[in-house]
């Protein structure tokens, strides 16, 4: 009786057992299924449809006017002054004398070679009749053609010391202040004054790497001065180095207009405009994700993200021109952006 009523409790609990796991089977794979169902809600977003447009657009830049030419008067030998023809704000000629170092000792020695010269000169010229007729050899006529030579050759030596005893104008322009006074000792690093051509005036202004493609020789700027009057300059170089600190390319024009309240060192802000008619692609800033060493944008294709590289030129705060990277006709997500990933469904919410 005893083994009848074990048998029986053993029989009762594999049933129990067997029921259980038929139970989680069925409730399991009816939750697998409802989730293979439902699966990952589509991400809501706003949409935009890739076309060209035709657009214009407008570069600030700081910039500096300079003097067409500009110099600063420094002595090339040092000494006293006994001429200084510097007249403050004046016009002068190229050429024009502007001060004198004193060269007596010079002038001196000049003459003491000049007096060889001639008579080493004479010599050549009896040797060379003595020569003529065999009453000299070739080799006295040679030395004495070499002595005459090396004189003629300090006369030039020291002409050239003389001629760096004057400061003259190497252009036309008008003569800054004066820095020393008649009668002064100056040496090689001191400035007398400046000299400078202020009827045409320059602009250099710098530009950002990636708005070099804006800029080109020949074209037209627009200049505003501090005073707030606007004038016209035309650009006519650009350096072709960049700055390796900043990145950035020095650019130069030359203004146009007659300006009145310019003069060389003033501040002005140049505008470079430029319009597109042909049309380019422009996106909303806000859809681009900046990653460390691209840009991408979510790009949409059967309902589906992807995340497209693209490249980026001219750029305000609301939009941004493609360069490369999307097509006519492509479908972008402009909005929702953090929200989506590669793969992710997307539902379409309007189309901008």
């Amino acid at each position: 009786m005893t083994l009848y009523r074990r048998s029986v409790r053993v029989f009762l609990t594999v049933i129990v057992a067997s029921m259980m796991i038929v139970l989680s089977t069925a409730c399991g794979g009816k939750a697998d299924a409802s989730a293979q169902k439902t699966g990952p809600a589509p991400v809501q977003a706003d949409i935009m449809i890739i076309k060209t447009e035709p657009f214009s657009y407008g570069i600030d830049a700081n910039g500096s006017v300079l003097a067409n030419e500009f110099v600063e008067l420094k002595p090339e030998i040092n000494g006293r002054l006994v001429q200084l023809n510097i007249n403050e704000g004046n016009q002068v000629g190229e050429g024009a004398l502007l001060a004198k170092i004193y060269d007596d000792d010079l002038q001196a020695q000049l003459k003491k070679y000049q007096t060889q010269w001639e008579i080493a000169d004479k010599t050549v010229q009896r040797y060379k009749k003595l020569l003529d007729v065999n009453g000299l050899n070739q080799q006295e006529y040679d030395q004495a053609v070499s002595v005459a030579d090396g004189l003629r050759a300090d006369i030039d030596f020291t002409k050239a010391q003389i001629r760096k005893t004057e400061i003259r104008a190497p252009f036309s322009g008008m003569i800054g202040l004066r820095n020393v006074s008649p009668g002064a000792y100056v040496t090689q690093a001191q400035v007398l004054a400046t000299l400078q051509q202020v009827n045409s005036l320059k602009v250099d202004f710098v530009l950002p790497e990636d708005q070099m493609q804006s800029v080109k020789n020949g074209m037209e700027v627009n200049i505003k001065s501090a005073q707030g009057n606007n004038y016209k300059a035309k650009v006519v170089a650009i350096e072709p180095q960049l700055n390796a600190g900043t990145r950035n390319v020095k650019v130069r024009a030359v203004i146009q207009d007659k300006a009145s309240d310019i003069n060389p060192g003033s501040f002005v802000v140049v505008n470079i405009s430029e319009s597109d008619e042909k049309g380019s692609i422009l996106i909303p800033t806000s859809s681009i994700v900046p990653e460390s060493r691209s840009k991408r944008v979510a790009l949409i294709k059967n309902g589906v993200v992807q995340m497209q590289e693209i490249e980026t030129g001219y750029r305000t705060a609301e939009k941004a021109v493609v360069l490369s990277g999307l097509n006519p006709g492509d479908t972008i997500a402009v909005s929702g952006i953090l929200f989506l990933k590669p793969g992710s469904a997307i539902a379409i919410r309007s189309v901008k």
